[in-house]
């Protein structure tokens, strides 16, 4: 039995491409979050620092262009459409295309592995809303099941992790580390969510491929007040810390993002860069999926998956497969 969709939507959280989108794109992304003012124009000289252009537009249009390759030559040959949370393509601009386009029922593929609010939830109620602003025109969105454990986004990140170690001397192996770093989120969200056990998961199965012991999960970006508990250990801290330890080196693994977008150009590239040079910690930055061939593969596995009810979910680990759809209580939002 097979079930039908007639396009794939991806959905991405957006960014701005010139220096004059930078504000109105962030206060689209702050709106309705108590975030200080200066906090805002602090992350808006992390873009101004590239011209204002977030580099996550032009990789998700190298993704859809990946994936509609592959779709076009292995099948299921679908359209792939493009929507954003807070800038445009808009979602709800596209879900009206797509209504126009004669489309009932759409695939989504959100740029995110792992299950928390920021990353699951919260792009299935954007999705529910640019719905509901459509009315009876919306077409039916289904949103792929997260894929964190997958073989191939596993596969994926074993082949980089691989690359990266390659460029450290052998004889520096004993004293180097491998830090897997992802977004840091409040801690009373991690604590309602599976993102934590997730990402140290893909992590352990990540290191397991490669064979490397020395490894930590590591957080970054963190946004909230200092009164407000996230996740930690921030990346800098404990780079800092690995050098008193005697480490030479590091490889930073960024598991929590698919592509190289601001948070990994700014937060590791930029930021982390300076700090590790300080105080003369080596410094490998290990790259994301992207648009690597085997998470392409994953992604059109996933939609065929869905496509015919009873086919096998692939998994590896212990934690076994996400469902289809997630409970209406998973993944909870900020306490207000």
């Amino acid at each position: 039995m097979s079930q039908m969709y007639d396009a794939v939507i991806l959905v991405s959280f957006g960014g701005p491409e010139s220096r004059e989108e930078v504000i109105p794109f962030l206060e689209n992304v702050l709106r309705g979050r108590n975030v200080p003012y200066e906090r805002m124009m602090e992350v808006a000289e992390h873009y101004y620092h590239f011209g204002g252009v977030s580099p996550i537009n032009e990789q998700n249009r190298a993704l859809i262009a990946a994936l509609a390759q592959t779709l076009k030559e292995r099948g299921p040959n679908l359209p792939i459409y493009w929507g954003n949370r807070n800038w445009h393509p808009m979602l709800a601009d596209t879900l009206r295309q797509m209504s126009e386009d004669g489309v009932k029922r759409a695939l989504a593929l959100v740029t995110s592995a792992f299950s928390s609010y920021s990353g699951c939830r919260q792009y299935q109620d954007d999705i529910a809303r640019a719905r509901r602003s459509l009315g009876d025109r919306a077409p039916r969105v289904d949103k792929l099941r997260v894929f964190y454990n997958h073989p191939e986004f596993i596969g994926a990140n074993i082949e980089i992790l691989r690359d990266a170690l390659a460029s450290v001397p052998e004889e520096r192996h004993s004293t180097t580390e491998v830090l897997f770093s992802a977004h840091s989120i409040p801690q009373s969200m991690a604590d309602s969510c599976d993102y934590v056990s997730q990402l140290n998961e893909a992590a352990r199965l990540i290191v397991g491929g490669v064979g490397w012991k020395n490894w930590r999960l590591v957080f970054q970006s963190r946004s909230g007040p200092p009164s407000q508990p996230w996740l930690e250990p921030d990346v800098s801290d404990c780079a800092a810390e690995l050098k008193q330890e005697g480490k030479t080196d590091i490889v930073v693994c960024p598991i929590g993002f698919l592509s190289d977008h601001m948070e990994v150009i700014f937060d590791l590239d930029t930021e982390l860069k300076e700090n590790c040079q300080k105080i003369g910690l080596n410094l490998v930055r290990a790259a994301t999926v992207g648009v690597h061939p085997l998470f392409i593969g994953m992604i059109r596995e996933l939609i065929l998956e869905r496509m015919n009810t009873g086919a096998m979910k692939r998994y590896l680990g212990t934690m076994g497969p996400r469902p289809d759809f997630c409970p209406i209580d998973c993944c909870p939002g900020p306490r207000r």
